[in-house]
């Protein structure tokens, strides 16, 4: 992870922290803003449970080809899990 990953996930967690202590200050802004009421009209209407189902599928189908490569991957041989960008098994040697 790169240090600017990690500024990003530092300012990401402190900024959570101040929103997390400061809830009601937020709900009652997003209250006085109609927001709240938008997103139930917009519950109401538009996501039904079929509606939900098929954005999660074309969520899933519609990936990127090639994008499954990621930090995680398994050895062909001896289906050991290899982290990271090792280009060998750790277990029995084999190239992944």
């Amino acid at each position: 992870m790169s240090l600017s990953t990690r500024k990003f996930v530092v300012l990401c967690c402190v900024g959570i922290i101040f929103l997390v202590a400061n809830i009601w200050l937020v709900a009652n802004w997003l209250e006085e803003k109609g927001a709240i009421e938008f997103a139930k009209h917009v519950k109401a209407e538009y996501l039904t449970g079929t509606a939900i189902t098929i954005i999660i599928v074309l969520v899933i189908l519609l990936v990127k080809p090639g994008s499954g490569r990621g930090l995680v991957r398994r050895c062909p041989v001896c289906d050991h899990v290899v982290v990271g960008r090792a280009g060998y098994c750790a277990e029995c040697g084999s190239r992944v």
